[in-house]
Order: C-alpha cells, then structure tokens, then sequence
C-alpha cells in the first residue's frame, strides 16, 4: 500500500494547530494540509473553553506578569510583550471576520472589562506602583485605577456587595478586555479548512512513529476506533498537541528535542450554578497568586460566555497529576523519562520540591476550604450555589540548566529542527491567546524561503497589517490597529 502524501501535518486538534493551517492555507492555497487528532472531535482538550481561563491575556489583570523584586522595582517588559502578542491574534481574527472566515464576533469572542484586585496595604502600593508604570506605555493607556469603593462597586457590584467600608483594596480596570471561547473558535477555524479541497481530518487517529527519512517524515498512525494502520509521508509536521507535543517531539528523536522534560500540572473550577448570582458578575477580576503557586494557578472570578451561555467560574484550582492530557494516562510522566532529560527533571524536583507540596495540598482541599478561597472575592458566596468541576491539563517545560541541573518554565516556547521540517510547541500560558504570534513564528523558523518571495510577505502583511513592526515602539501604529480591531470585533460597544 502505498503512503499517502501531503504537504502540512499537524497533530493535534487544538488553537494551535487550527491557526497554522489557516495562517498557510491563506498564505497558499494550493498547500496539502492534513490534520490529526486523537479524539473524536477537534477542540476537546485544551482549547475546549471548560479547560482554559477564556482570558483574551494582554497583561491588563494578570499581575503575574509583572513580577517584582526584592527591592521593591516591578518589570513590566513581560506584560507589554504579552499584551502586543495579543493585538496580533486580534487583527487576524478582525481580518477573518472581514472574510467571512469566522461568523459574527460574538460567537467566539465578548467585550469583558479586564480587573486586577488587591487587598492589604501591600498590595494595594504594588498595584498602584504597577499602575503608574503601565500606564506610561501607550499600550495601556485605557488602563484606570481606584481605591474608592463607590467606584469599585461601579466596576464590580457582586464582589464588593456588603463590604466592609474600611476595607483596604484596590483595582484596575480595562473596558476592552476580551473573554474567548477558544473551543468555538478553534471549531470555527477547523470548519472552514474543511470546506478545502486539499485538507484531510483525521480524528480518532493517534500517532505511533515519526521518522524522518530523506527529505519527508513517515508518520505512523492508528485509527483508534477500526484499529486500521497507515502511514502519511509530510514534508513539515507540526506538533500542536497541547501536554501531548513533548512525548511526541520525543518519538521524533531530533536533536532539538534533548533535556526537555515536563512537569504537568492539573487544574479545577468551582462553577456557580444560580442564575440569579451569574447575572450579576459581567467582569473578569484577578487576584494575586499565594505563595508559591504556579501562575496558571492565580484566583480570578469571571464571567464567561460559553457555547453562547454566560456562566460564573472561580478559580483555577491547581492539582498534582501525572497526565499530561485530560484524557491521557497516569504513565506519562514516567513514560517521558529519558536518559537526555532525566538530570533535568531531577533538579527541578530537588529544587521545586515547595510547588509539589503545594499542587497536592490544593488537590486535596474540602469544598468548603474552595468556598474560603473564593469568598475572598466574594464574601457572601453560597456553598450550595457552587460546584466542582475539573478544567485542563497543562504541561510546564523543564529545560537544562548547569546551576540547578533543571528549570521549570511558565510560558510557551518553539522548538524546530535546524531544517524547518518539524516544529513543536511546548509550555502554557499564555498559550491560546498569543496563538497567532506563535504561529507566525513557527512559519518564520521554518517557512523562512517562502517568506523571503513577495506574495508570502504581502499576504500576512494584509492578514496581520502590523507584521514586521513592532506595537511596543511605534504608538501612532498601535491605535491605528486598535481602532479597527476592537470595532471590528465588536469590543467597543
């Protein structure tokens, strides 16, 4: 039997996967695109809106991203990145719409003011400071703040119901924060690729061998259902598959791949089932994570809009698990050991030790030890108005390092070989939300020939019109770009 051939693999059903083949279909239409997924459907694990935050991250609420130091000094670089990257996937998604690509806006995405609270008279001077800071840069110059609890009760009436007056808080605020429905929006994205006649999807399918002979890799699949064996030959394959990319990059047996390992992590959501309760919360507000607490774990209550409904989540609660797929299996952390990553894994095990503690801590809290947590944001929260429900899996990337043996990293990183003809997408947050930007990267590392020839660089110019300029640097940019996103997507009504 002959191999089947294509152009473009992707594996993996997610954000990932369904925007890079978009991004390549739109940049050549004539390129063969097939993707794999392992379950029946794409969308049904990371980017499935139960399993992530649904935060369009711009760095607006997520004080994360503004780490500060021991003398008091808070950096800001990372949230003017995050919130830069994020413009990105909102010009291509506006440009989509223009399209007619992906329907009505608000089937995937809503206007959410974005808010950072704080209490205690610590927290409030670093928000204030944080404040002062960001509000500098033209790319949070929407951004407010306020101590006053007349205002705050403005911004966030639920939450600040019968507080105490005395209470010292604070909080940010920005009107255009955006809440998405990356599920739907990945379902969108893969619905138009198969209305193409040169792509395949290919679900119920798993990925048993990956070998790179000449100038194609031969992937080995099995279809989970029939039990039926083929075998694609790809010119490039893209590892988009959320906690599964790692032991897939690892079957790969490419160079790139060596002492990486990963260190999963599991999360939860107490869900708010009152109608009467969810109708009044129509933010998103961040907290500040505890002590030791990975930044996937940072306490935020939002509303959402999910599959078109608005619901009332709190949370995530952090958990220690060792899938590194919601559906996945027990064994793969062990099965990811290898003799390249294994002195990696140990360093940060010996020296993270604190984050383990307090995974399995979290993971084995009473509902009503949730309920404290929350009432923090809501002191008059109702136990029997809220349950539990188990959100994603994420994978952190464990990487060498000659001190510590091993570090652990909270972000997203690429790793492709030195020919172009395979990448694969490891880490987490801020994950879908920059998942235009990191899609564009994949295609500069391994694309870089095509880009170079006009049509390539004139058609993502037109998809992306700030693509080769920088929204940190150039402001008069920035607001030309955000005028038209944010009234294009309807973020401004």
């Amino acid at each position: 039997m002959r191999n089947i051939e294509t152009d473009i693999l992707l594996v993996g059903g997610g954000i990932m996967s369904a925007t890079l083949g978009v991004l390549l279909h739109q940049l050549d239409p004539t390129l063969n695109i097939t993707m794999v997924e392992q379950l029946p459907d794409v969308a049904l694990e990371s980017s499935d809106a139960l399993n992530n935050a649904g935060t369009g991250h711009a760095g607006y609420c997520e004080l994360n991203y503004t780490p500060q130091a021991n003398d008091g000094s808070i950096a800001i670089e990372r949230a003017l990145e995050i919130n830069a990257a994020f413009e990105v996937s909102l010009q291509f998604w506006a440009n989509l719409v223009e399209q007619k690509i992906l329907p009505t806006p608000s089937h995937f995405i809503n206007k959410t003011p974005h808010l950072s609270l704080v209490w205690g008279e610590k927290n409030v001077a670093f928000l204030k400071h944080r404040f002062e800071l960001l509000k500098q840069h033209p790319l949070f110059s929407d951004m407010q703040y306020s101590e006053d609890h007349a205002q705050l009760s403005r911004w966030m009436p639920l939450i600040m119901a019968n507080r105490e007056p005395k209470e010292k808080l604070a909080a940010t605020f920005v009107a255009h924060g955006a809440d998405v429905d990356f599920g739907a929006l990945t379902r969108q994205l893969v619905g138009y690729l198969k209305t193409q006649a040169n792509f395949t999807l290919l679900s119920n399918t798993q990925v048993k061998k990956l070998k790179k002979i000449k100038n194609e890799w031969h992937v080995g699949l099995l279809n989970k259902a029939s039990k039926h064996a083929k075998t694609i030959n790809a010119k490039f394959v893209f590892l988009g598959a959320g906690g599964g990319a790692l032991p897939l990059l690892q079957l790969a047996n490419v160079a790139e791949s060596e002492g990486y390992g990963g260190f999963p992590v599991s999360g939860q959501w107490l869900i708010c089932q009152n109608p009467a309760v969810i109708q009044q919360h129509t933010v998103k507000v961040y907290g500040k994570a505890a002590v030791g607490a990975p930044p996937m774990s940072v306490p935020h209550l939002d509303t959402r809009k999910i599959n078109g409904k608005s619901a009332l989540l709190f949370g995530p609660f952090a958990g220690f698990t060792t899938k590194f797929l919601k559906q996945g299996s027990a064994l793969d952390l062990a099965k990811s050991l290898k003799v390249n990553n294994l002195k990696a894994m140990l360093g940060v095990g010996r020296h993270h030790m604190d984050l383990t503690k307090y995974l399995v801590k979290e993971a084995n809290q009473t509902h009503e030890q949730r309920m404290d947590a929350l009432r923090e944001f809501l002191p008059q929260a109702n136990s029997a108005d809220w349950k539990l429900a188990n959100a994603g899996q994420r994978v952190q990337i464990i990487k060498k390092c000659e001190k510590k043996w091993g570090k652990l990293e909270f972000g997203t990183e690429i790793v492709a070989t030195q020919d172009g003809s395979l990448a694969a997408l490891l880490g987490a947050s801020p994950g879908a939300s920059v998942s235009v930007q990191a899609m564009i990267h994949v295609i500069e590392q391994c694309f870089g020939t095509q880009l170079k020839h006009q049509v390539w660089n004139e058609k993502l110019k037109s998809l992306i019109p700030s693509y080769g300029q920088s929204l940190i640097v150039d402001s008069d940019l920035l607001r030309k770009v955000r005028k038209h996103t944010l009234s294009t997507l309807q973020l401004t009504q």
